[in-house]
């Protein structure tokens, strides 16, 4: 015996009633029709309500009286009376559970389009699934929605939304559902042209006089088409004899992309680590990880001496390898499971900590990267990552007023 209580089956032969209130949304409305129900003394089986733009769903399964034509007659006398519409229907066996293969996806569009809607809708049906759930996350600056999908497979059901989201230019993220989805995580984020806008390498460049040049091979590193660590070592070289003062002129420039204070402050508030995993230098990652409260961070060090730069590296290079390798390394730290974890970066050098992660995000990403990862976000807002882990732009801006 471990002393834990047996979960019983609920029988699915008993009489059940649905009752379906429909009208415009005002105080009162849901508890009259419960008090109406209660005079009865009747099992609640299951609820629901939804309140969309001054509308009122609510939908009530009951155990079914034996008198259940009276309660219908003073149900609709009470719809009359609060000028709603409420339907009765009986039925047999209680409120079915939902097909096995639980699913989260989140949509997002900047609109989100009727039409984009509808299809996203269709391939879910098209797949065999259901549609159990629909849920506002955002309404602006972009919509966002998540939908409880049943009897789907998540991997199959993430390659057709996927490619149904590009047609439609909308990001669509497909996840497992189930309790896990809800646990505290570690945030594994890339810095440049993800955390902040722009790359750091490139702005040091341009103290240089040689941006061109660095940009030329900074978009053939990312794309993939040059080896990190070589791409690395070219544009470095060009750094020779700049002071190194410019690195603070650099980082007093730096701009955070659009929600980043926002993402780290409300997951902070969950409990969520963070740890950022840069191809850029630590002399900049260092002071970023201090002033949003960053718990790991890595990147590469520059070589200064008298002052300057010499255009070399310090120590073992943090490139497509190394930044798995620390994902997996802070992971252990945090005593956060692989699973657990989630990533977010752009560039080719990304791919294998987008593959080690538990969920990967490619953020604005190049083609290259947005194929291989678990889900894109192709908008220019990093708290967007909040809607994929299930939490609505209402509850951040709720957690924040009472800040």
């Amino acid at each position: 015996m471990t002393g834990q209580p047996e979960q019983e089956t609920p029988p699915l032969d008993r009489p059940t009633l649905l009752v379906t209130l429909t009208g415009t949304d005002r105080p009162g409305l849901t508890s009259a029709v419960l008090s109406t129900i209660a005079s009865r003394g009747l099992e609640v089986i299951d609820a629901e309500q939804v309140v969309l733009r001054g509308r009122l769903v609510l939908g009530v399964l009951l155990s079914a009286p034996r008198d259940h034509k009276q309660l219908k007659k003073e149900l609709k006398e009470l719809a009359e009376l609060l000028d709603v519409e409420i339907d009765v229907k009986k039925g047999v066996g209680d409120n079915e559970p939902r097909r096995k293969g639980r699913t989260q996806v989140t949509v997002i569009g900047a609109p989100l389009t009727a039409e984009g809607f509808a299809a996203i809708a269709g391939r879910i049906a098209d797949t065999g699934a259901n549609i159990d759930r629909i849920s506002r996350m955002a309404r602006y600056p972009v919509t966002a929605v998540e939908i409880a999908v049943s009897g789907a497979d998540t991997d199959a059901l993430r390659t057709v939304l996927a490619l149904e989201g590009v047609r439609q230019g909308l990001d669509v993220a497909v996840q497992a559902g189930g309790l896990y989805r809800r646990a505290k995580r570690l945030i594994v984020m890339d810095v440049d042209s993800t955390l902040i806008q722009g790359e750091v390498i490139e702005m040091l460049a341009a103290h240089a006089g040689r941006e061109a040049e660095v940009a030329a091979v900074t978009e053939q590193a990312m794309r993939g088409e040059l080896d990190f660590a070589e791409s690395l070592h070219q544009r470095v070289a060009t750094l020779e004899g700049l002071p190194a003062k410019a690195l603070d002129e650099v980082y007093a420039a730096i701009q955070l992309a659009p929600g980043a204070r926002t993402l780290v402050r409300t997951l902070k508030r969950l409990g969520y680590q963070f740890a950022i995993v840069s191809g850029g230098f630590t002399q900049i990652t260092d002071k970023i990880a201090a002033d949003l409260g960053i718990d790991y961070s890595a990147a590469n060090e520059l070589e200064i001496v008298d002052g300057k730069l010499t255009g070399k590296v310090i120590g073992e290079i943090v490139d497509r390898p190394g930044k798995a390798v620390a994902l997996r390394r802070f992971a252990e730290s945090s005593r956060t499971p692989l699973s657990q974890t989630v990533a977010i970066g752009d560039g080719a050098n990304d791919l294998d900590m987008l593959a080690a992660a538990g969920l990967g995000v490619a953020f604005n990403a190049k083609p290259v990267v947005r194929a291989a990862a678990d889900t894109h976000l192709s908008v220019p807002y990093l708290d967007t990552i909040l809607y994929l882990l299930g939490i609505s732009r209402e509850e951040v801006e709720a957690a924040d007023n009472l800040s």
